[in-house]
């Protein structure tokens, strides 16, 4: 069953809003890099604390970008593609939208 167009756009607005957030796009950049990792991997190497990944990470989980599943006592993170997938989609409507927009605008000034 297909989504209306607005219930999309409710949908991925939580994504879009978790990829406001320099820090949280280096953690989705690295996941993608680098696969499943866990906090401490995703900490090394940066001046954030583990606390601070940890809360960025359970606000793109909250958004659907990552999940989080146990190896042992770890916590492994990892993307997930949909959501990402569903923003693209949004964003090829907007910019088809801006398109045509612009074709009408071209349209009336070459007219005048």
């Amino acid at each position: 069953m297909r989504k209306a167009p607005n219930a999309r756009k409710i949908q991925a607005a939580p994504v879009f809003a978790a990829l406001g957030d320099e820090l949280r796009l280096r953690l989705l950049d690295r996941l993608a890099a680098d696969g499943r990792l866990s906090i401490t991997r995703l900490t090394a190497g940066t001046h954030v604390t583990r606390q601070a990944i940890t809360k960025h990470l359970h606000v793109l989980a909250n958004a659907g970008l990552v999940r989080c599943s146990r190896r042992g006592r770890e916590q492994l993170w990892e993307l997930t593609g949909e959501p990402l997938r569903e923003a693209r989609r949004q964003l090829e409507v907007i910019a088809n939208q801006w398109d045509r927009a612009l074709l009408r605008l071209k349209a009336h000034v070459e007219e005048d």
